[in-house]
């Protein structure tokens, strides 16, 4: 609403949604959020703590567990960044003034959580200085402008994801498990927890069927529907491909064009952007395994680019084009398994995994409605 006020009436400002696949992925993955060596816990704490408890005890109101390590944030005024050893604790944010003394007296408050708002930089490297593209800030409720910002900046993702999933738990923990739950709720199989991905409704009620013989039967054997799927998308396409050819289009033999122009069409396709913008785009929508796109490359002008996130990294394949007996196909394993276009690359992969990390779950979009 504040950003609003603030625009004319003539003014064509829009506002754009974009869905954010890792709200609540640290239920399902917690183990990928909390790494070793940034969390300790209290004395009383004895044994070996698995990652549930890590997150039953975010949720408890009498133990924390103690997330700490380096951050770099800016200085009050200047355009200078200062290193410091931060400790994050319930009453607040914390740095040491020692090196990585966690004593009382040597910890110096930061910042506290109920009447600010965190954020995540996108570009602080660009518009503020900052030591690399790893930052978020809190914003208080009562805010002047920018000059009242706490910025902060981590060395890697997995430290600004530990430190960001750790402080939204520990201001809206309950409330944040409680929306989570709620699709679940009146489900005996889903307790406290020990939550597993569930297939939906609407996939609970369709079955694999084969119609090949005299009488339909339902295939249970998950190997053999993934199979058939398979056979009959490559069916699928082989018709298509002749039904261009008869309405006069090229064959692929011919131009490469009818290909250009399916997969360009595509809302996971992104033409001519960069690796830093493809980078900048999946970390929008989440870093969580199976968010990709695919974009022009920027080395080759006949090959394209399949940005995957997967282990909170972003990691990028290279599609190359290959030219057999006139026909033109692309890969993503120097020619062991090869496709006529890019729609039926993504896929395959859509269903197997091959030499990826994971398979493609969530395609990017450039503006997610």
């Amino acid at each position: 609403m504040e950003v609003l006020s603030n625009w004319a009436m003539e003014e064509e400002n829009r506002l754009y949604f974009r869905k954010n696949y890792a709200k609540y992925e640290f239920f399902k993955n917690p183990g990928s959020f909390f790494p070793e060596h940034m969390v300790s816990f209290s004395n009383e704490t004895s044994g070996a703590i698995g990652h549930t408890e890590i997150l039953q005890m975010f949720l408890s109101s009498s133990t924390y567990p103690e997330i700490h390590g380096y951050l770099h944030a800016k200085e009050q005024g200047k355009k200078s960044w200062k290193k410091n050893y931060f400790l994050l604790r319930r009453s607040g944010l914390y740095f040491s003034t020692k090196g990585t003394s966690k004593e009382p007296r040597h910890l110096q408050f930061f910042c506290e959580f109920s009447n600010s708002d965190m954020y995540m930089s996108l570009a602080g490297k660009k518009m503020s200085g900052a030591p690399a593209n790893y930052g978020f800030c809190f914003k208080p409720n009562k805010s002047g402008g920018t000059r009242d910002l706490k910025q902060l900046c981590a060395d890697d993702e997995q430290s600004r994801t530990c430190w960001m999933t750790a402080i939204r738990l520990l201001k809206y923990g309950m409330q944040l498990y409680q929306n989570y739950m709620r699709p679940y709720q009146g489900r005996s199989s889903f307790n406290s927890l020990n939550i597993s991905p569930t297939r939906s409704i609407s996939e609970n009620s369709l079955v694999a069927m084969d119609f090949s013989g005299h009488r339909s039967r339902v295939i249970e054997n998950p190997t053999e529907a993934l199979s058939v799927a398979v056979e009959e998308g490559l069916a699928w396409r082989r018709k298509g491909c002749l039904r261009l050819n008869a309405h006069g289009s090229p064959s692929a033999s011919q131009t490469a064009t009818p290909n250009i122009a399916i997969h360009r069409s595509q809302p996971w396709f992104h033409h001519k952007i960069s690796r830093d913008e493809a980078q900048r785009l999946i970390l929008q929508q989440g870093l969580i395994d199976g968010v990709f796109l695919v974009r022009d490359s920027q080395s080759n002008p006949k090959a394209f680019v399949l940005s995957l996130s997967h282990g909170l990294k972003i990691k990028h394949f290279q599609i190359v084009p290959l030219e057999d007996d006139g026909k033109q196909f692309y890969t993503l394993d120097d020619g062991h398994t090869r496709f006529t276009d890019l729609i039926q690359l993504v896929e395959f992969y859509q269903l197997n995994k091959g030499v990826l990390p994971c398979k493609l779950k969530h395609y990017c979009a450039r503006i997610a409605l």
